[in-house]
């Protein structure tokens, strides 16, 4: 796996490299986001709750990562892709739920989706900045 990730690291350049990930990053959280929201309302509208408590309880943990997407750290951008891993585990169990197996599918898909591309980038901006002279 290193071999294959230090050849396209020569083929196509770092920066292709991070450009692409951190493409897939976005689209990604901003896919997650979405099915996270979709879920959540349909929670809400299953329960006898009428509060906004599921879906805030759905979408907080990622909400929270948002500065680290926008302000393109690596490292949030690792700890993005660990909880990542929660929603890829929700969404498996929620397939598994009757009535629920398309939505708990796509977020799984998008919670895969995000982790591979949040550790992409991660890596393609690190060794990008270490690269770079300082000043």
């Amino acid at each position: 796996m290193r071999a294959w990730l230090e050849r396209m690291e020569r083929e196509q350049g770092l920066d292709t490299l991070e450009a692409k990930s951190r493409r897939g990053v976005i689209v990604s959280f901003a896919a997650l986001a979405i099915i996270l929201l979709v879920g959540g309302i349909q929670l809400m509208a299953q329960s006898d709750n009428t509060g906004l408590v599921p879906l805030l309880i759905r979408l907080l943990p990622i909400a929270l990562f948002l500065p680290a997407v926008l302000t393109r750290r690596a490292r949030g951008h690792v700890w993005l892709a660990f909880v990542s891993l929660l929603y890829l585990m929700q969404g498996v169990m929620l397939a598994s739920v009757p009535g629920h197996g398309v939505i708990g599918i796509l977020e799984a898909l998008a919670a895969l989706g995000l982790f591979l591309a949040s550790m992409a980038y991660a890596r393609f901006r690190s060794r990008n900045l270490k690269r770079q002279p300082q000043s």
